[in-house]
C-alpha cells in the first residue's frame, strides 16, 4: 500500500494537540485509501506506512520478539557477540521453570495508540489469558485494530501456545492471522526431547499447502511462552547492561536472540499513573515489521509480577506504542505502582 497522507486543516501547526485529535478521530471514520494523495513536499501532516503501523501494533503487543528476516540490533544499543550471556540462577536450566510469578486466571488487556508528540491516537487492544489444562497452560492471546480501522487495514490475530507447566516450554503452538487480504493458519508441535518440531501451514486450517519439520536446540520457545517465560526471571541482581539469551521459533525458523537491561527507572504509564520499572531493549529481526534502525523499548514492572507496562516502537512519523490498559487474576498486588 502507498504512504498516505492525511490533510490538517491550513493552520495545523498552531493548532492544539487536542483540536488535531478531535479532528483525527472525527474524520478518519469516513476517509478511504483511494482519496489519499502523495505530496511529499508539500506542508500536508505525513502518516507513512498505516499498513506497516496496523501489523505492528498487532505483533508488537504479543511479543518483543518477533522474528521476519535477518536479526538485527536495535539502533543505540550494542549486544555482546558472546554466545552464553550470564543468567540469572533461576534461568541456569530450561529443565524446570521456578514460577513463583503467575498462574491460571491471569488476564491482561492492552491498548495500542498511534502517539505523535502528545497527541495518543487509540488503535485497537490486545487481550493475554492464561488458563489451566492440568499438567499445562493455555496461553492465549487475540490481537485486533478497532472498527474505526477496520476500513483500511483490519486485524485479527490469534495466538494459541500450549505449555508444559514445569519448563513453560511449548508443545503446541497455534495461530490464526487476518490481516487485511493476508489470512495464515498456523500450527506447530514442538518435541523438545527430540528437539524436533512439525508444522503445517495454509490460509485455513482447511487448506494446508506447506507441511514440513525443523531441528531444534534446547529450550525451544514460541512468540507467546517466551513472554511468560521472561516474567519468571528473578532480575533483582541483574546488573545495567546484562543480557538475557531467548530461542524462538516463528515462520519455520529457530532464532537465537537476546535482550538486554538497561535502566531501573520510574515510568508514567499513560492512563495509569507512575510505576517503578525496568527497562528492556531487544534485538528484533529486520524485515517486513521492523525495519534495521528499529529501536525497540519495553518497560515491566519492578516488583513479583514482572508485568510489560508499555511497549514503544518507532514508525515512519511519532510511534507505536501498547499500553497495559488493565489486569485481573495477578498473583500478587501491584506493588510497582506509585501514589
Amino acid at each position: 500500500m502507498k504512504n498516505a497522507l492525511i490533510l490538517f486543516p491550513k493552520n495545523w501547526k498552531n493548532t492544539s494537540n487536542l483540536t488535531l485529535f478531535v479532528w483525527f478521530t472525527k474524520h478518519i471514520r469516513f476517509l478511504k485509501p483511494d482519496m489519499f494523495v502523495e505530496q511529499p513536499n508539500s506542508t500536508l501532516f505525513v502518516l507513512k506506512n498505516l499498513s506497516r503501523f496496523a501489523k505492528l501494533s498487532a505483533l508488537i503487543a504479543l511479543t518483543a520478539f518477533v522474528p521476519h528476516s535477518n536479526v538485527k540490533n536495535t539502533e543505540g544499543v550494542v549486544f555482546s557477540e558472546k554466545n552464553n550471556p550470564q543468567l540469572p540462577e533461576a534461568a541456569a536450566s530450561c529443565s524446570e521453570v521456578n514460577n513463583t510469578t503467575f498462574n491460571a486466571g491471569e488476564e491482561l488487556t492492552y491498548k495500542i495508540f498511534y502517539n505523535l508528540n502528545f497527541v495518543w491516537i487509540p488503535a485497537g487492544e490486545v487481550v493475554f489469558k492464561i488458563e489451566d489444562e492440568g499438567s499445562r497452560y493455555h496461553l492465549s492471546a487475540v490481537g485486533r485494530t478497532y472498527d474505526s480501522y477496520d476500513w483500511f487495514f483490519k486485524v485479527r490475530d490469534y495466538y494459541n501456545s500450549y505449555v508444559d507447566k514445569q519448563t513453560l516450554l511449548p508443545q503446541t503452538s497455534i495461530r490464526y492471522v487476518n490481516e487485511s487480504k493476508y489470512k495464515l493458519y498456523d500450527m506447530v508441535n514442538f518435541d523438545q526431547k527430540s528437539r524436533k518440531a512439525t508444522y503445517e501451514r495454509g490460509k485455513a486450517k482447511e487448506t494446508i499447502d506447506k507441511r514440513g519439520s525443523i531441528d531444534l536446540t534446547d529450550c525451544m520457545h514460541d512468540v507467546l511462552s517466551i513472554v511468560y517465560y521472561s516474567r519468571t526471571l528473578d532480575y533483582s541482581k541483574a546488573e545495567i547492561g546484562q543480557e538475557f539469551p531467548v530461542k524462538v521459533m516463528l515462520d519455520e525458523e529457530a532464532y537465537d536472540l537476546k535482550y538486554k537491561l538497561l535502566a531501573r527507572e520510574t515510568k508514567s504509564v499513560h492512563g495509569l499513573g507512575n510505576f517503578a520499572t525496568m527497562r528492556f531493549s531487544p534485538q528484533v529481526v529486520a524485515g517486513n515489521v521492523f525495519n534495521e534502525k528499529t529501536q525497540m523499548k519495553i518497560w515491566a514492572s519492578d516488583d513479583q509480577n514482572r508485568l510489560p507496562l508499555m511497549v514503544e516502537s518507532p514508525v515512519s512519523v511519532g510511534s507505536v506504542k501498547v499500553v497495559l490498559k488493565s489486569w485481573k487474576g495477578l498473583k500478587y498486588d501491584m506493588a510497582a505502582k506509585k501514589n
